[in-house]
């Protein structure tokens, strides 16, 4: 971004920090000698998403991250607050249900299928000798069922003591970071311009995974803002900092109620047959009643409050912080003292109630999908807006998929886990019927999107024969290249299936659901396999429901061993992990709305680091400021500037390049990223000006409603910058896509052109492409 390598950190951390070089480290003490060269700034902020090895954790959260990207997907809404707290409500309790069903499966393998089954089964232990002190055959202290029940509880609890800690460490290192004080709300905050000064800085953010900021510089309680500015100009908007310690405080706790669930169940079970000892039968009744109550006011906490984005809300729910996850610690050590007494006639045998409790968690996950997209449907109809993906379900639809990523996690480790310790299959029972069901659901599933991925290759290939003409007018003075014209249009029509993700994402979930829908049935109904299931239909549906079985036991496992090795590739290499950090920078980018542990919301930390050092410039010098950003920081860039003080934000104008505002996040997140909030921030900015290729997969145009669009969007910039061979380009230019728009000569002059119009007290020159809409006199800084 700064094109030297010689820099110099400004202000920041070794996490995210604003560089520039070191030539230009005092400009602001000679303004004299810097003025008209706009001084570049780089705000480097790539250790976010891809820092140190613990990122490689961030897979076990895929799930949390993407049920939370729901939450941010609601239709634009007018008029209709209960249900836009109705949405935020379901998703949240989606997500809880996605930390049960984590919690559930590593029960599953711990206390189920290692703890009841192998280690009650003689032959299983003796195949597995570190089982060998609960196998009943030694007669030991810890062979008794219950015994083994409460040992192998520690795993689960474990994993969701882990899971508490890397929530409360994130928690720690960034929704606490505190925003912009509000105009109003203390003396401190950062206000208008100081002391004039002729110092321009052109500051930009540039990471590794290709995406920046460059700035050059010389709630849920209302449905939408009324002057249309967005919900990402609320004060409150990037600090969750208590909603995000409720939530952590009730998925902790429900976590530590499942283990305690999985403990105490099969015990009470026996003590209720005939002629149980009546004592353990009381006191298995008021555990499980304690349990059901807790149970309830982890709900309540859940379905209690939403975010508060109106205000910035500092306060904390301490007691209920510290006391809920610790009262669910106290149910699960009673739970396990109750199971771990002695019942001398309790044998292990069969399977723990996986079926129902797996059952129960699958038929809770589709009903609140299906009745977050009624919801959805309700909001979207009140005003419709034809960008929005999915015609307003992109959010259940993506809540789906979340279900989806889970079940086939836990499934997958429990089908290995269970291949590992039963090598002939015979001597335990295996893992719950259901999730076997829901294994064989993904061939159908992978069918039905490969006859979607033959469409789209078949729409991209006439696509690209048609681009070929349209690829040699805009090169009518070269000699053509056939093979090079072929490249461009293919080019050009690739990234064109960008726009085809709502289709791929609709299909998908709703094949999902619909298969998941039939394994439940089928599974619940019949209490065996599928193939075992099929017998005695005829030969072609049993052979079809055996290749099912099959063939999704192994791709279930083969998926399980792939993210396992992606892991650990994470872990140890740092590139591995900069790949993560492309995931997360979408996934990530929202802030923990629905789930609490969801991969860290970067731009809690990166929107205040942004705003801050652009208010205390402007402050402090008076001087020019355009901010600018690439991809992902133009995101950024535009949720700093929504931020802004309005007597900032008026002098500030915005350059984006190979930006998703429209194409991404327009589509995907049409209450934040609509046409009025992106039509209001070009209103509140100086000028705004958009530069984007036909062939870049991520970047479009903005496309305002009404005059605005052509003022802000630039024509599609020449990709190649040259055809063939020129004096200027002696070797064929490369088709550059996504990367390297400072390259094109456009960005300068665009540059220019938003300097000039900043220029105190000077009359700006009209651009080519500007109707005249905004002011032609740039703002001056006295």
């Amino acid at each position: 971004m700064l094109d030297d390598p010689r820099t110099v950190r400004v202000t920041g951390d070794d996490t995210a920090a604003v560089f520039r070089r070191a030539c230009d480290a005092d400009a602001e003490s000679r303004p004299g000698r810097d003025r008209g060269r706009p001084v570049p700034e780089a705000y480097v902020w790539c250790n976010l998403t891809s820092g140190n090895g613990t990122r490689a954790l961030w897979l076990l959260l895929l799930p949390f991250m993407v049920v939370n990207l729901a939450h941010w997907m609601r239709p634009t809404a007018h008029g209709r607050p209960r249900t836009v707290r109705l949405y935020g409500l379901l998703v949240r309790l989606a997500g809880l249900t996605l930390t049960v069903l984590l919690v559930a499966a590593a029960c599953e393998v711990a206390l189920d299928l290692a703890a009841w089954q192998c280690a009650g089964t003689r032959a299983c232990a003796a195949r597995h000798t570190w089982l060998g002190f609960l196998s009943p055959a030694a007669g030991g202290w810890w062979s008794t069922p219950g015994r083994r029940l409460a040992l192998a509880a520690v795993i689960p609890a474990a994993l969701t003591a882990l899971l508490w800690y890397l929530a409360h460490r994130t928690w720690s290192a960034y929704e606490s970071q505190q925003p912009m004080t509000p105009p109003g709300a203390r003396p401190g905050r950062p206000a208008g311009p100081g002391s004039a000064s002729g110092t321009e800085t052109d500051t930009g953010v540039d990471t590794d995974t290709g995406t920046g900021v460059n700035i050059d510089t010389d709630s849920d309680s209302k449905d939408e803002d009324a002057a249309g500015a967005g919900s990402l100009g609320r004060p409150g908007f990037w600090y969750g900092r208590r909603l995000v310690a409720r939530l952590r405080a009730a998925h902790t706790a429900a976590g530590l109620l499942t283990v305690a669930a999985a403990v105490a169940a099969p015990a009470a079970h026996f003590d209720r047959r005939p002629g149980g000892p009546a004592a353990l039968d009381a006191a298995g009744w008021l555990l499980n009643a304690a349990l059901v109550s807790v149970a309830a006011g982890v709900v309540g906490v859940v379905c209690r409050r939403g975010r508060s984005e109106n205000r910035l809300d500092r306060r904390l729910d301490r007691h209920l912080v510290r006391h809920l996850p610790l009262g669910a610690l106290l149910l699960l050590l009673l739970a396990a003292l109750y199971a771990g007494w002695s019942r001398p006639h309790w044998q292990s045998a069969g399977r723990l109630a996986g079926d129902a409790a797996f059952g129960g968690i699958a038929l809770a996950q589709g009903v609140l999908v299906v009745t977050l997209g009624v919801a959805a449907r309700a909001l979207y109809r009140t005003a419709p807006d034809p960008r929005a993906a999915l015609r307003g379900l992109a959010g259940p639809a993506v809540a789906m998929l979340a279900c989806a990523l889970g079940g086939v996690m836990s499934g997958g480790v429990a089908q290995r886990v269970a291949d590992w310790m039963d090598g002939t299959g015979t001597s335990i029972p295996g893992p719950p019927v259901l999730l076997t069901w829901q294994a064989s659901a993904i061939p159908p599933l992978l069918l039905v999107l490969l006859v979607l991925c033959g469409r789209l290759a078949g729409r991209t290939w006439r696509l690209a024969r048609a681009e070929r003409a349209s690829v040699r007018r805009e090169y009518p003075d070269e000699p053509e290249d056939r093979e090079r014209t072929r490249r461009i249009a293919r080019t050009r029509a690739m990234a064109s299936l960008t726009d085809d993700g709502p289709l791929l994402a609709g299909v998908t979930s709703a094949a999902t659901l619909l298969l998941g829908a039939a394994a439940l049935v089928g599974a619940l109904g019949s209490d065996r396999t599928p193939a075992r299931a099929a017998e005695g239909t005829h030969p072609l549906v049993h052979g079809a429901a055996q290749t099912a079985q099959a063939l999704g036991s192994w791709l279930i496992g083969l998926g399980f061993v792939l993210f396992v090795t992606w892991g650990r590739r994470a872990y140890k290499d740092a590139s591995a992990r900069r790949t993560i950090g492309i995931l997360w920078d979408v996934g990530t980018f929202w802030p923990r709305a629905a789930h609490p542990f969801a991969p860290p919301c970067y731009a809690e930390r990166a929107v205040p680091d942004l705003t801050w050092r652009m208010a205390t410039w402007t402050r402090a010098t008076g001087g020019r400021l355009v901010l600018s950003g690439h991809s992902q920081g133009s995101v950024l860039a535009a949720a700093a500037a929504w931020q802004l003080p309005p007597s900032v934000r008026a002098r500030v104008a915005l350059l984006t390049y190979g930006s998703p505002l429209t194409r991404l996040y327009g589509r995907w997140f049409p209450a934040h990223f609509g046409p009025a909030a992106l039509a209001a921030l070009h209103r509140d900015v100086d000028c705004w000006r958009n530069l984007y290729r036909l062939t870049d997969p991520i970047g479009g145009p903005v496309r305002l409603p009404g005059d605005c669009g052509p003022a802000v969007d630039r024509a599609p910039l020449r990709d190649p910058l040259a055809y063939g061979r020129t004096a200027r380009h002696p070797l064929p230019a490369p088709v550059l896509g996504h990367s390297d728009y400072q390259a094109d000569p456009a960005f300068a002059e665009e540059r220019r052109h938003l300097l000039a119009r900043l220029q105190p007290d000077v009359p700006a020159p009209r651009h080519p492409h500007d109707p005249g809409g905004q002011d032609s006199v740039g703002r001056s800084s006295a």
